[in-house]
C-alpha cells in the first residue's frame, strides 16, 4: 500500500510555508529536497528514486503554494535559511540529508553556516555563488541588470538575459553588458510588460542570491559532510564553475553528477535531464 503524502503549512515571519513528507519505511535517513525558487513539483522524478527514504518537499517562500506578506519584497539567503529550519524543525524528522540545487543550495549552505542543522550530509549541487568566481563583479553586475530589466520591462526580457546568463560558457567578458540585449522571442517568450512584478526569481531573490557572502570558516567547521557538486555536461557554465571554486576554497569533497544544472528533471517544466543516472548517482554519494 503507497503512504499518502502529508502537506502540511507553518507560519514563519513574514510567509506562510507549504512542505511535504513523502513517508517510507527503512532505515535510512529522510532526504530534504528543494531548489530556490523552483517548487517541490519539480522534485517529483527524483523524489521517485527514493522509495526507501522518507521525503521531504516545499515550496520556498513566494513560490508556488508558499506565499509572502509582500509579494514585491526581495527574499534573502538568510531568510531562506531560517525557513529550512523551520520546516525541519515542523516535521520532527531528526537527522536528515539534504540534496539542494541552484539557488537552494545557496539557502542550504547559509543554513548550515548560520543554523547547524541536523543534517548528517549536504549535496550542494552548482550553487550560483559569484564571491568564489574570478569574475565576480561582472557577474554581479550581470545579475543587477537582468533585476533591474525585470523592474523596468516586465518579464519576458529580464528572463531572456536570464537565460543568457546561465547558458554563457566561461568567464564574462568585461563588455559582456554592452552587447545587444537577447530577444525574448528567441526563447519563445513575449516582450511584451503585463505589469506584474511578483516574480520570486525575478523580483525577490534575484539580487540577494548570487551575492551573498557566505561564511567558508563556519563551513568547513560545521558536523555536516558537505558535498558540493557540479554538471558533467555544464561544462564552464557560471553555476557550474562556482561549484568547483566553492569547494577548492573550502576543501569540501567534489563529485560530478549526470547532466547538467537540471540534470535531475525527469520532464518538469518541459525538461529532460538524465535522471535516472543522476539519482543513481545521487544514491552513490548519500550512501558512501
Amino acid at each position: 500500500m503507497t503512504a499518502t503524502v502529508d502537506t502540511r503549512t507553518i507560519s514563519v515571519p513574514g510567509a506562510t510555508l507549504t512542505y511535504d513528507v513523502h513517508p517510507a519505511v527503512g532505515d535510512r535517513p529522510p532526504l530534504f529536497v528543494f531548489g530556490s525558487p523552483m517548487e517541490a513539483e519539480a522534485f517529483g522524478t527524483l523524489r521517485g528514486h527514493f522509495a526507501d527514504r522518507t521525503v521531504i518537499t516545499y515550496d520556498p517562500r513566494g513560490a508556488g503554494r508558499s506565499t509572502v506578506d509582500d509579494p514585491t519584497s526581495q527574499s534573502t539567503p538568510l531568510e531562506h535559511a531560517t525557513d529550512l529550519q523551520a520546516v525541519l524543525d515542523a516535521t520532527g524528522l531528526g537527522e536528515i540529508d539534504v540534496f539542494a540545487t541552484s539557488g537552494g543550495a545557496v539557502n542550504a549552505l547559509v543554513w548550515v553556516a548560520a543554523h547547524r542543522p541536523n543534517v548528517r550530509v549536504l549535496v550542494a549541487h552548482e550553487p550560483p555563488a559569484t564571491q568564489f568566481v574570478p569574475d565576480r563583479e561582472i557577474v554581479e553586475a550581470v545579475v543587477n541588470d537582468i533585476a533591474d530589466t525585470y523592474q523596468a520591462a516586465g518579464e519576458g526580457p529580464a528572463m531572456a538575459k536570464f537565460i543568457a546568463l546561465v547558458s554563457h560558457e566561461g568567464p564574462f567578458p568585461g563588455d559582456y553588458l554592452d552587447a545587444p540585449a537577447p530577444d525574448p522571442a528567441m526563447f519563445g517568450m513575449s516582450a511584451e510588460d503585463d505589469g506584474s512584478r511578483t516574480s520570486p526569481l525575478l523580483g525577490q531573490n534575484m539580487r540577494t542570491c548570487c551575492p551573498f557572502v557566505h561564511d567558508v570558516d563556519a563551513l568547513t567547521a560545521a558536523p555536516t559532510r558537505i558535498v558540493v557538486a557540479a554538471g558533467a555536461a555544464s561544462g564552464e557554465q557560471f553555476a557550474a564553475r562556482a561549484a568547483r571554486a566553492l569547494a577548492t576554497t573550502g576543501g569540501f569533497e567534489q563529485v560530478v553528477l549526470p547532466g547538467d544544472h537540471a540534470g535531475f528533471l525527469g520532464g518538469e517544466y518541459g525538461q529532460v535531464g538524465e535522471p535516472d543516472a543522476f539519482a543513481d548517482a545521487l544514491h552513490g554519494v548519500l550512501d558512501s
